[in-house]
């Protein structure tokens, strides 16, 4: 097997600019797929930590059925035996109780539609950046305020200003109307026009007491450490769960929409480096086969001499090998660099910064040097150029001693 390698590395310099050509092939298509998949994979998480950090959370514990009928009945309890396994669980940093409900909201003349949540204002910070969005005076104190911030695109049709008493009427737990006057404490702009048109935040206990509830809520969202904590945290709460008959979502099964936007877009990111992986391999398999056919007098030699043409099959896989594994250390040499590069500057996209302050995301391309971009992009690489020498290996195989040794 030495010999064969010796062989194999001597091979590949006989013709060195051909050789060096490909090595650049493969770097080249190695480099701009790694970069390629960094920047799409960077990108992907940023948008989905504003998302969670927005308001969602990584995940969130509900009662079954509720994501399709939000209705006042399929609430929990949010006891001690919850806050525990919560605290218990490695990888979460930090959970925040909420219950919805629609209600009316009322000043002066006008009366408009809202959802209604109901927030620990203490804990909420742990988990989003709702206080942040704030645009105008002050966050909610406490639970138990009687205050509540409103969208500022709600605070804006109501003709309100923040310090201004609103009325909110909604139906309670046992189906009875309740109605309260609250005090506007602030206005936000969360970023969507429809919830900055209808959400209003309040403290959970005047929720509960507008609403008639007691201990229960109706989501616990949760924040982790990083976004791949999400499936091991996800099914670690899930069983230890189950016999409470609550579920634990994922922040894709609560944002749907957004998980297959993003899915899509990176099923079609793979299809273009898919085609830049083939149009690399095509180059090795024009080098290989190359390589093989010009020497075919010399196999014919030493077939006649007793070798086995396994053998011959074995170097030219490694001749092949050896080509691509350069191209790929290189290529990922270069795109490590370049993705390292980006990771500390991220790429502003110009003329985008009006849109940045309306919805509240930043427009930038972002990268990652996570090893397992490089894996995967590596290994793609490796995999398509190995089946690229399978025709010229074929050729050896089926080369005869007296074939070879005629052959011009």
């Amino acid at each position: 097997m030495r010999l064969l390698l010796k062989l194999a590395w001597r091979n590949i310099w006989r013709n060195s600019r051909r050789s060096v050509l490909t090595i650049l092939a493969v770097s080249f298509a190695t480099m701009l797929s790694v970069t390629m998949r960094g920047m799409q994979i960077g990108t992907y998480e940023s948008l989905i930590k504003n998302l969670v950090h927005t308001f969602t959370g990584y995940i969130q514990i509900q009662r079954p059925g509720y994501m399709k009928n939000p209705s006042l009945q399929l609430g929990f309890a949010y006891d001690d035996s919850l806050k525990s396994v919560l605290s218990q669980q490695a990888g979460v940093v930090g959970s925040t109780p909420r219950v919805q409900a629609d209600g009316l909201i009322s000043f002066g003349e006008q009366s408009l539609g809202s959802m209604i949540v109901g927030i620990v204002p203490e804990t909420e910070r742990l988990v989003s950046n709702i206080h942040t969005r704030v645009q105008e005076g002050s966050f909610l104190s406490s639970d138990s305020a009687k205050e509540i911030v409103v969208g500022y695109k709600l605070l804006k049709n109501l003709n309100a200003h923040v310090g201004d008493r609103v009325v909110i009427l909604a139906q309670g737990y046992d189906g009875s109307l309740g109605n309260m006057a609250y005090k506007i404490a602030g206005s936000f702009k969360m970023g969507s026009p429809e919830f900055d048109g209808m959400a209003i935040f309040m403290g959970l206990t005047d929720v509960r007491e507008l609403l008639g509830m007691t201990n229960q809520v109706h989501v616990v969202a949760i924040a982790l450490n990083d976004l791949q904590s999400i499936p091991p945290v996800t099914l670690s709460l899930g069983s230890r769960l189950q016999e409470s008959r609550l579920q634990v979502l994922e922040w894709g099964e609560v944002s749907p929409e957004l998980k297959k936007h993003l899915e899509l877009d990176n099923i079609s990111g793979m299809l273009m480096l898919g085609i830049l992986i083939v149009i690399a391999a095509f180059g090795i398999l024009n080098t290989v086969l190359m390589s093989v056919t010009e020497r075919f007098r010399e196999f014919g030699v030493v077939l006649s001499m007793g070798m086995e043409q396994e053998r011959l099959v074995v170097l030219v896989a490694i001749e092949t090998l050896f080509i691509t594994l350069v191209g790929v250390m290189i290529g990922d040499f270069i795109a490590w660099c370049i993705n390292y590069y980006i990771v500390l500057h991220p790429i502003v996209i110009e003329g985008l910064e009006s849109m940045e302050d309306q919805l509240g995301i930043e427009y930038k391309i972002l990268s990652t040097v996570r090893p397992s971009v490089f894996l995967n992009s590596s290994l793609a690489v490796l995999g398509i150029s190995l089946l690229s020498c399978i025709y010229p290996a074929y050729r050896v195989w089926k080369l005869e001693p007296l074939r070879g040794l005629r052959f011009t």
